[in-house]
């Protein structure tokens, strides 16, 4: 392959009990690879099996009869990007040394899902999140989802990169502030008596709270106080009794010792005893006579402070009432009723129905409405330019695929807001739309001819023509993405001859940058890629199985001839197929260069010829 490609690569895929395909593995040239086969061999699932391993959604119709799961396996080699790599160590998985990776899709014949990476078990969204990073299908439906104005908006914002993604990044964080203050000023117009009866009701809750004044955890200190005030006498009881236990009788009553009298008298024998093994026992008991007289000396402490007290009772037993008032009324403890107390205080916050809060609002939202406005325009402003540099690529990209006299337009127009619309904004003195990408509206146009008037993509274009122009906005728009694998599925429908050959060569000057995979029925295009894959079929007991195989040189010159009208059994056909390897190759080697790529990501620079194929309506 002439030239290199960089950055992350599918190097192999492996299908087992996917439609007619019972095992296959699938060996990817980090160029240009294709694959063909007859009618019904199982192409399309080579492209189901990328679905499903891109996250796609999982149908148990597409399991092969007899089998008790579908297994989807790929292998990615070189990823280093930062995104891919956070999705991937996020997952709890593990790159190898050599920036590889395995992801497993598997689903059961009972529609049951599972996903795997790095060997770890993932959520079926982890794959999804990292397909976006390495990979990207396009197929016939990607083609109509190309022609809804969303989509066509978000190719102009792809193509203009960060001249439109900054602007309208900050539109978007501005939008959101002035829809909620927006939203609020309306709710408190509409809904002002009501608030103001909810603020009456909030506010008298924080009076009679704060008249009370709770203190955190009060409510829980009180009711240790009143279990001791009221069982003063048990308490006192107890307390003397451990107080005698410690420290005997007073005056050295000699019949009740205490603890600390037994440990003295124990000191004095042992301290005189012939055994030096008994005498080293008494410096162990005098430390627990140190411990045993601290707990005396507390005992007595306690003793002396513990007095009936009925006025103090009295009074503990009333502030508990008033807590228990609020508790019932509020919480279920003083804590509780503190939060309540802060919540009601913000929610006051937001409503103050008066003249003068409805104004601050008001002359908020119309500040906000101001600023949305310049980011919109400077949002709108970046579109247009950017439209009439992808319309000049396209177009450009178009004459290469024999269709010299066609030629693209790129509307970029203010969507009028309608009566009563919520989001709308003036911009440029007019009302319009506030929507969340921005204020505009985008379609592609199509002018066949010289001459011909021009109209929406799908209404000018043929199928093949159609074919054409959605390749021709990936070729552009690949030099602008940072996804390397490019899959293409029956991208070339519709379309023949010469055509098909400038196809071909466009994949192949494609797959100069990117990994590009194709799925194909031409010759033509099949004839340009550096590996050619055939998905063949065959049936042994009435059962029909599909097999995936690398061709070989003079493997794919038989390929092509059956490909050329079922040329393969001709000397004609294989002869045919040989002049068009040779060709292929030889375009290849001719060294066709991709196209500009032109700064922040575009695909090329149009000048003042190719802005004046833009329409720009409306984009102030």
């Amino acid at each position: 392959m002439t030239g290199t490609t960089v950055g992350a690569v599918l190097a192999e895929m492996r299908i087992q009990g996917l439609g007619v395909i019972e095992d296959a593995l699938l060996e990817l040239h980090p160029g240009f690879t294709v694959v063909t086969g007859e009618t019904g061999a199982g192409k399309t699932m080579v492209v189901s099996g990328l679905h499903l391993l891109s996250g796609g959604r999982s149908e148990a119709s597409k399991v092969r009869v007899g089998s008790p799961k579908a297994v989807v396996e790929g292998r990615f080699e070189g990823v280093t990007a930062e995104q891919a790599t956070e999705i991937i160590t996020g997952a709890g998985a593990d790159l190898d040394e050599d920036g590889g990776v395995i992801a497993l899709r598997s689903v059961g014949s009972d529609g049951r899902s599972r996903a795997h990476l790095g060997g770890r078990s993932v959520p079926v969204g982890v794959l999804s999140e990292l397909a976006e990073q390495l990979l990207a299908v396009h197929g016939q439906n990607d083609q109509l989802r190309l022609l809804r104005s969303t989509e066509q908006r978000a190719v102009i914002d792809r193509f203009a990169g960060d001249s439109v993604a900054v602007p309208l990044a900050e539109y978007r964080e501005v939008r959101a502030e002035w829809q909620a203050v927006a939203a609020e000023l309306t709710e408190r117009t509409s809904r002002s008596r009501e608030l103001a009866q909810q603020a009456d009701l909030l506010r008298h809750g924080l009076t009679e709270i704060e008249a009370v004044e709770p203190v955190a955890g009060e409510d829980a200190e009180l009711t240790e106080q009143i279990k001791r005030l009221a069982a003063v006498d048990e308490l006192r009881a107890a307390a003397g009794a451990a107080h005698l236990a410690v420290s005997g009788g007073t005056d050295g009553d000699s019949e009740n010792p205490g603890a600390l009298g037994l440990i003295g008298d124990a000191r004095r024998r042992l301290g005189v005893a012939e055994d030096q093994l008994l005498r080293d026992l008494e410096p162990r008991l005098a430390e627990a006579a140190v411990l045993i007289s601290e707990v005396g000396v507390e005992l007595g402490n306690y003793l002396e402070g513990l007095d009936a007290d009925p006025e103090r009772l009295e009074q503990v037993l009333a502030r508990q009432a008033e807590l228990k008032k609020l508790t019932r009324k509020y919480a279920a403890d003083v804590d509780g009723v503190l939060d309540w107390a802060e919540d009601a205080r913000q929610r006051l916050s937001t409503m103050d129905t008066s003249d003068e809060a409805l104004a601050e609002l008001a002359a908020r939202r119309d500040a906000l409405a101001s600023t949305l406005a310049g980011h919109a325009k400077r949002v709108s402003e970046a579109r247009v330019r950017a439209a009439g540099e992808l319309a000049g690529a396209i177009t450009a990209e178009l004459a290469g695929l024999a269709m010299g006299q066609a030629e693209i337009e790129v509307t970029v127009r203010s969507r009028p807001a309608d009566d009563g619309d919520p989001y709308a904004l003036t911009v440029g003195g007019q009302p319009v739309h506030a929507g969340p990408d921005g204020v505009d509206e985008v379609e592609l146009l199509l002018r066949a001819h010289a001459g011909a008037p021009a109209l929406p993509v799908h209404k000018a274009a043929s199928g093949g023509e159609l074919s054409r122009v959605m390749l021709a906005i990936e070729v552009v728009l690949a030099h602008a993405d940072t996804v390397q694998t490019l899959v293409f599925d029956e991208v070339d429908a519709g379309v023949g001859g010469r055509a098909a050959v400038e196809i071909g060569r466009r994949l192949a000057r494609l797959a100069r940058s990117h990994q590009v995979l194709v799925v194909t029925h031409l010759p033509q295009v099949a004839a340009f890629a550096d590996r050619h894959l055939v998905v063949d079929k065959g049936t042994a007991e009435g059962i029909t199985r599909s097999g995936v195989t690398v061709l070989a040189q003079s493997e794919r010159v038989l390929e092509l001839a059956r490909m050329l009208a079922g040329m393969d059994g001709t000397e004609t056909g294989r002869a045919h197929a040989e002049e068009l390897l040779a060709s292929a190759e030889a375009a290849k080697a001719g060294g066709n260069e991709p196209a500009e790529r032109g700064n922040g990501g575009r695909a090329g620079r149009g000048g003042k010829a190719r802005k004046k194929r833009a329409r720009t309506a409306g984009a102030s």
